[in-house]
């Protein structure tokens, strides 16, 4: 697109979102009570939030990257760009987010047949369904090929029984889309599937874990007999596994954006900080700037693999860099603002809010979606080619 266009290109999408973002939407906020999740039990915390999940529905602009037929936009790679600025430039809240949007997706997108990208896409872009990720189990942690849910052969169906742990959300979840052993007599990573499961099926329990945070996503599900029809299988029987890698350096890059606060529509990460430490002592300032600059070098690291996976090279291995420095970052971001708030920043419902309950929620960053160590593992050696 030439530079007309993608100028003309970019005063649309100014003169769209002045127009049609509510001004309560104009906040910038990522929080969780700030977020909207979706799906069928979804309940808006106001008219506006509905408002701004319709309008940019209606027109694409919650996966602006998917193609039309199946809930998107269309756009290329600079447009979703150009998009994304002006939707900070304004200060607009993503209308919504989802793992439906960030891991099942694009998964879909390269694995799903087109009549499963057309069941099940659509709904997720309009924030009709929401999804959950069943992949760990209790003896299948960082060895995720371990994993023991069992789905027996059934006709026209899979009976599944096991157990599922740490799928976030669960409680609140549609739909979840699950790693199945679905071959016990093959070796652990060439006998499993990756199925996509009603939450609403008989069968199907979940279990809330309390964290020492005071508020936890996490649950435990348990599927007892099961069934799950034969065409809720993404890509080939017993080759689930490539499947859940492909997912899981999406995941992996979701983590890191947020590490980056670079997940659109926020404030960025040094004016988060400076808003506290402004008036703090030079070393808390200093340190300020070391994350607002290891923020700006890791959201322009994570944007230019972004561009390559556009231009059909996936970030593959380099996802574990990623993931592990927007974990490191965003552990050091909430590190630094306890510091700042002194005593205050103590207290759980105080003047600073729940500071020590997020403080203590980013220690999970260094687990979910791969272990610290593990991806330091798969720097050194697939990436730097140190011997084991």
């Amino acid at each position: 697109m030439s530079d007309d266009k993608m100028t003309a290109f970019r005063a649309e999408m100014r003169a769209w979102l002045q127009e049609n973002c509510p001004e309560e939407m104009r906040d910038g906020l990522m929080t969780e009570e700030s977020i909207c999740w979706g799906g069928k039990s979804w309940t808006f915390s106001s008219p506006a939030q509905k408002l701004w999940l319709e309008r940019c529905a209606a027109k694409g602009y919650t996966v602006p990257t998917w193609p039309v037929a199946y809930g998107g936009a269309g756009f290329s790679r600079d447009q979703e760009k150009i998009f994304l600025e002006e939707m900070d430039r304004l200060n607009a809240r993503l209308p919504l987010q989802s793992f439906g949007i960030w891991m099942l997706g694009p998964a879909l997108l390269h694995f799903g047949t087109h009549e499963q990208k057309l069941r099940y896409l659509p709904p997720v872009a309009r924030g009709e369904l929401r999804w959950c990720q069943g992949y760990s189990e209790p003896g299948a942690g960082s060895d995720l090929a371990n994993v023991q849910t069992h789905g027996a052969e059934g006709g026209d169906h899979w009976l599944v029984n096991g157990q599922k742990i740490w799928t976030s959300y669960a409680d609140k979840a549609d739909w979840i889309f699950a790693l199945v052993r679905t071959d016990r007599d093959a070796p652990k990573h060439k006998g499993i599937s990756f199925l996509l499961i009603n939450m609403e099926d008989p069968g199907i329990e979940t279990r809330p874990i309390k964290m020492i945070s005071g508020v936890s996503p996490f649950c435990e599900t348990f599927f007892t007999d099961v069934k799950v029809p034969k065409d809720q299988i993404v890509g080939a029987e017993n080759a689930g596994w490539d499947v859940a890698k492909y997912l899981l350096t999406h995941e992996r890059e979701m983590i890191s954006a947020g590490g980056a606060a670079l997940s659109g529509g926020g404030r960025a990460l040094g004016a988060v900080i400076a808003d506290t430490v402004r008036d703090m002592d030079a070393v808390l300032r200093a340190d300020a700037m070391r994350c607002e600059v290891d923020g700006l070098a890791l959201g322009l690291t994570l944007e230019r693999y972004k561009d390559q996976a556009a231009a059909g090279q996936g970030a593959g291995d380099a996802s574990a860099m990623l993931k592990y420095m927007g974990t490191e970052l965003n552990k050091r971001r909430h590190e630094l603002m306890m510091s700042a708030g002194g005593s205050d920043a103590l207290e759980w419902d105080g003047p600073l809010g729940n500071r020590a309950g997020d403080w203590l929620r980013t220690k999970a960053n260094s687990i979910e979606g791969g272990t610290s160590e593990v991806m330091l593992s798969i720097v050194s050696r697939r990436i730097l080619g140190l011997p084991g």
